[in-house]
């Protein structure tokens, strides 16, 4: 309870001296708490994912709206540490940031968010360390969901479009959608083709492809159905935006194992997957994702796991979805009352001023 408090006011930056603010325990103590207190954290870390499936699960039963699992990594960034240092952070690897172009140290963490009808949670959020790979890691996560009671479909980027995925994925009633690295295979007309040199022929005219409109941004999509190294038959969209096109850096190509799906369908269920992209933004602006300083493994997925709680309660802590944005002010509103009238009521029952000053600091 200490750590959910702080995490809710201001100047919070995911230290132990911010938990050892709001408790009267010593931040040592925290810090034990976290890294080898004895407390079941794979009980809780269950139900929330039960939870979140009943949540997410329940409204595709009422609507019949698909279920969205998306999947994505971020990196929670760390500084280097000395060659001298005693006690450095474990499990902290350099990892490629592809949002700053190169070697990042830090934790790496793969999260797999459900959504359905505009609601939206945090289903895992797991280190990666480099003894498991991110396709194992995720084909574990897959294996546990539940088959969903609607048409359902996997949203990721290219780097998690694998044969060993959408298996996976498959057997549990999932369709993927994901973006495709334009080095990929085609077999267009039976000839085996790399996706961007075929995109490049059909470039020179346009009359292979169609100008479509996602979410008030126009684009110019060609439509290929066939085979890819490892799927027998999926769609592939080349796609490049209206004033760029022919461009070989402005290519994008998206990939859908559901053939039913028109072309607009497949772009607009693609687009389903920024809120994991938010949602990265949100623990590290608000949960404090990229400044927590706990060094041992075991300590950081229990601060991950109780971070993942608080964005939990932020969007379904009142009992119905909310933006996380609007759960955040709420919560940090009401402890905010809360310390006040605690404060006031402490005021009233006390004569001796300095007695009072030690409640109010």
């Amino acid at each position: 309870m200490s750590i959910l408090i702080s995490i809710f006011i201001s100047g919070y930056h995911g230290k132990t001296t911010d938990f050892a603010k709001n408790s009267s325990c010593h931040r040592t103590t925290i810090a034990h708490f976290l890294n080898s207190g004895k407390w079941d954290d794979p009980l809780l870390a269950d139900t929330l994912k039960r939870s979140v499936i009943e949540i997410i699960y329940s409204e595709a039963a009422r609507t019949g709206k698909p279920v969205f699992c998306i999947v994505d990594d971020t990196i929670a960034s760390k500084t280097k540490p000395s060659s001298r240092a005693l006690h450095p952070i474990e499990d902290a690897y350099f990892h490629q940031s592809h949002l700053k172009g190169k070697q990042d140290y830090g934790h790496q963490a793969v999260a797999v968010m459900l959504s359905c009808n505009g609601i939206v949670l945090n289903y895992a959020f797991v280190m990666y360390n480099k003894s498991v790979s991110k396709i194992d890691l995720v084909q574990n996560i897959a294996r546990e969901l539940p088959v969903p009671p609607a048409m359902s479909y996997f949203l990721c980027d290219c780097w998690y479009v694998s044969e060993k995925i959408i298996n996976t994925f498959a057997r549990k009633g999932f369709h993927t959608i994901g973006a495709l690295k334009t080095n990929r295979m085609l077999y267009p007309f039976g000839i085996r083709q790399k996706l961007s040199e075929f995109a490049a022929l059909l470039s020179v005219t346009y009359a292979d492809f169609h100008l479509v409109t996602v979410k008030k941004q126009k684009y110019y999509v060609y439509r290929y159905e066939g085979k890819l190294n490892g799927i027998e038959n999926a769609v592939v969209l080349l796609s490049y935006p209206e004033k760029a096109f022919g461009k070989p850096k402005a290519l994008r190509a998206f990939l859908s194992t559901d053939v039913s799906l028109s072309t607009d369908e497949i772009l607009s269920y693609y687009v389903c997957r920024w809120p994991i992209e938010v949602f990265f933004r949100q623990c590290k602006d608000k949960l404090a994702l990229d400044s927590y300083q706990i060094r041992s493994a075991q300590g950081i997925r229990r601060y991950w796991l109780i971070m993942s709680l608080a964005h939990y309660m932020c969007v379904i802590g009142n009992g119905e979805s909310s933006s996380f944005e609007n759960g955040h002010r709420q919560i940090c509103d009401v402890i905010q009352l809360e310390k006040y009238r605690y404060i006031f009521q402490c005021a009233k029952a006390s004569n001796d001023f300095d007695a009072f000053m030690k409640v109010a600091v």
